[in-house]
């Protein structure tokens, strides 16, 4: 069978043959059987399981890339008076360690009927929606979705780390 050896970045590659559509939990693997749109079938062999993203390419052994497609999945959208209010809300959101796509004018996170609640009570808006879900990395992802950036990362310390 084909294998998918290597993810490339949105807009890291110059064509698509194919496409795979795939929910947000079922977009972080190393290893699956996977078949496209299109038919193509190839199995994702990863050194290591990566969140994959939309827009991502997979590129196949001959060279060819899928593109990753996130699906639609039902969220809820959360909306806020103005962008002050969204931030705070995103800051309660992610005081939770909830998943959450931060967009400019609403934040998308999986339905949670406690969650809505307290967006309800901080004055935050929420409806049902389905639409594909993308979340942030987040501050500890940083090895979950590697595409062999060409750059250095530079270290920072706090106090009391023992390091600085």
């Amino acid at each position: 069978m084909l294998r998918a050896l290597k993810v490339l970045p949105k807009g890291g590659y110059a064509a698509a043959v194919d496409t795979v559509t795939l929910d947000h939990d079922s977009r972080f693997r190393r290893r699956i059987a996977l078949t496209g749109a299109k038919g193509t079938g190839f199995l994702l062999d990863l050194p290591e399981a990566v969140a994959l993203r939309d827009g991502d390419g997979l590129e196949l052994e001959d060279g060819r890339v899928v593109i990753v497609r996130a699906a639609d999945e039902d969220l809820m959208e959360i909306t806020a008076t103005d962008a002050h209010h969204l931030m705070r809300l995103a800051w309660h959101i992610g005081n939770r360690h909830l998943p959450a796509a931060i967009e400019a004018d609403r934040i998308l996170i999986r339905p949670d009927h406690v969650i809505a609640e307290m967006i309800e009570g901080l004055g935050g808006r929420v409806h049902a929606v389905r639409a594909p879900f993308d979340p942030e990395g987040g501050a500890y992802a940083h090895g979950a979705h590697d595409h062999e950036h060409d750059h250095a990362h530079a270290h920072h310390y706090h106090d009391g780390d023992g390091d600085g």
